[in-house]
């Protein structure tokens, strides 16, 4: 509130200042409000990892800093993939500034890949120009072109507008491996990504979430081979890969 608005008693856009017991009742109320949106997110979850998935058999070549590699590579040996749609069309000089801020709230892969969960980003930039940019950003996470495939139309997050320019939209999407095959098991883009970025934010998107002994549907994750239950939380130079 400026000092004029104090003065003359103008509109107020600050909180209310009230005494210690009333702010206690008003947190109280909203947290009943808030434990409901919290179980209400658990059921969507849920129901998201009860998701149909299509089998991806469609031969994508990507190109990353261990030179070519498939969709299949990305997993890294792991049971899931979520892969960040980085919006870096080719001919733009850096990548876009909102997906930057994004990759920088993820935090350590570590937490993930003890999920058996790995994360990549891809953009259709090539990955002579990738490449600077991330060491510019200090970014340590793969991150691979899709420059040679349809891997970025095909999953809706690039195109050409009525001009012919490009045309970006960041997303995220999962994917699950069962031996040698590829299933795509969830999307979102936009407003889809709020909130998103830290570890259980990430596998809540996924088919196997956070692996959990509560989480519904119950054993998925050990149906595919992977261990029973998630590993407690550890510092992340202590996970075993």
């Amino acid at each position: 509130m400026s000092q004029k608005d104090r003065e003359t008693g103008g509109p107020m856009t600050l909180p209310r200042i009230v005494p210690r017991d009333e702010w206690r009742a008003a947190r109280e109320e909203l947290l009943v409000k808030e434990k409901a949106a919290t179980r209400a997110r658990d059921a969507l979850n849920a129901e998201r990892r009860r998701l149909p998935m299509v089998e991806i058999d469609k031969e994508y070549v990507f190109e990353g800093g261990d030179g070519k590699a498939t969709l299949l590579d990305l997993f890294r040996g792991r049971y899931q993939l979520v892969v960040y749609h980085f919006m870096f069309a080719p001919e733009w000089e850096a990548g876009c500034r909102s997906c930057s801020a994004f990759l920088d709230q993820v935090g350590h892969l570590a937490h993930l890949r003890a999920r058996g969960t790995e994360f990549a980003a891809i953009s259709r930039a090539p990955y002579t120009r990738i490449l600077p940019f991330k060491a510019r950003m200090g970014w340590t996470m793969p991150w691979y072109s899709s420059y040679d495939s349809d891997f970025n139309q095909d999953f809706q997050v690039s195109s050409e507008g009525a001009g012919g320019e490009p045309v970006e939209r960041p997303g995220l999407s999962c994917f699950l491996r069962d031996r040698d095959r590829v299933f795509h098991t969830y999307s979102t883009f936009g407003r889809g990504l709020d909130g998103l970025g830290s570890t259980t934010s990430l596998l809540d998107l996924t088919a196997l979430g956070r692996q959990e002994e509560w989480e519904e549907p119950r054993g998925r994750a050990s149906e595919l081979g992977a261990p029973a239950g998630s590993p407690r939380i550890r510092y992340h130079d202590e996970y075993e890969d």
